[in-house]
């Protein structure tokens, strides 16, 4: 299957947090897109990783991405080695997408950085076609996403640009909201966490909203790039 968009994320439900409404959006215009989580999340301190797997699922079909899965890599301790990046090398290849999101280039967790890198350093490697994969006896042929966009997670960095995903807001909540494990629950015994907190959810609507006050529209979510972005003619733009 190839992808237009494919969506890398360290943990499950950082694709939605960070690029939930830009996901919807480009679907609902006939993208076909698809997410790849590094790991399960184990180490969190709430839930589990089988619960988290089950809600990622609920939450892919509340977006309509065309498929998930998990690489398995092991929270909190993959690194950017060549064993990891051949193996994200190997997703990328398989879906091909022209367009790339991955993790915050610097944020609160660790895995988010590391997992931006080795998503972006694995996108230049897949292009080089001396460096052999397979998926089971098949070998794959190179390939090189035209664009890796950031998008952005705990940080307030300051974005390249911003996607109005007005229309899209209530999905990326739902979608989010999936991870009912992960926020707040008055009837929850489990440790509190940054994001369990009662006031978490209204913070991410909160950002959507300063961004889409950025650029004149109700809500957006923002992304920023590896080298500059390119437009057809002054009208594209918003």
């Amino acid at each position: 299957m190839k992808l237009d968009i494919l969506v890398f994320g360290a943990h499950p439900d950082d694709a939605e947090l960070g690029a939930g409404g830009t996901i919807a959006k480009e679907i609902a215009l006939g993208k076909k897109v698809g997410i790849i989580d590094l790991t399960r999340g184990e180490l969190g301190t709430r839930g589990s990783a089988e619960i988290r797997d089950v809600e990622a699922a609920d939450a892919a079909k509340i977006l309509g991405v065309a498929v998930r899965e998990n690489l398995k890599f092991k929270d909190g301790f993959f690194v950017n080695d060549e064993n990891h990046q051949m193996e994200v090398i190997k997703a990328i290849r398989k879906y091909r997408p022209e367009t790339v999101l991955c993790n915050a280039i610097d944020d609160r967790h660790i895995d988010h950085g590391k997992g931006s890198k080795l998503v972006s350093d694995a996108c230049f490697l897949s292009g080089l076609r001396r460096i052999e994969t397979k998926i089971g006896e098949v070998p794959q042929q190179e390939w090189r996403p035209k664009l890796v966009y950031h998008y952005i997670q705990w940080k307030n960095l300051k974005p390249d640009f911003v996607v109005d995903i007005s229309d899209y807001i209530t999905s990326k909540t739902n979608a989010i909201k999936a991870y009912a494990s992960q926020f707040h629950d008055p009837n929850s015994n489990e440790p509190e966490t940054p994001i369990s907190s009662k006031t978490f959810i209204e913070s991410v609507h909160y950002r959507a909203k300063d961004l889409g006050r950025l650029v004149g529209v109700d809500y957006g979510e923002g992304f920023t790039v590896e080298r500059m972005v390119a437009v057809k003619s002054l009208d594209s733009l918003i």
